[in-house]
């Protein structure tokens, strides 16, 4: 049987607690940065919510912050897409 504990108001819960994530994710190589930056520079350009951009894509939305964040490491795949939802040629995401 697990451990039980008041909370703050009275409320029982249980004593053990879930390890807290943390709350942003710092960029994961320089390189991705630069192109998440790239990516949302061309799409605030262009007018388009990242809601709009990760739907056009067929990209889950928190996918897309990450791409943008520098967090995530997208695949090859995913760059065509986002191209394709931009109207752009994906070596665009690496030219100055």
């Amino acid at each position: 049987m697990r451990p039980i504990e008041r909370g703050p108001k009275g409320r029982e819960r249980p004593a053990w607690r879930a390890v807290p994530r943390a709350v942003r994710q710092p960029a994961k190589h320089p390189a991705l940065r630069r192109l998440g930056v790239r990516i949302r520079q061309l799409r605030s350009e262009r007018g388009v919510s990242q809601e709009a951009l990760a739907d056009a894509a067929g990209i889950a939305r928190s996918y897309m912050s990450g791409i943008e964040r520098g967090v995530r490491n997208c695949s090859t795949l995913h760059l065509i897409r986002i191209a394709k939802a931009l109207r752009i040629r994906p070596g665009e995401f690496f030219s100055d």
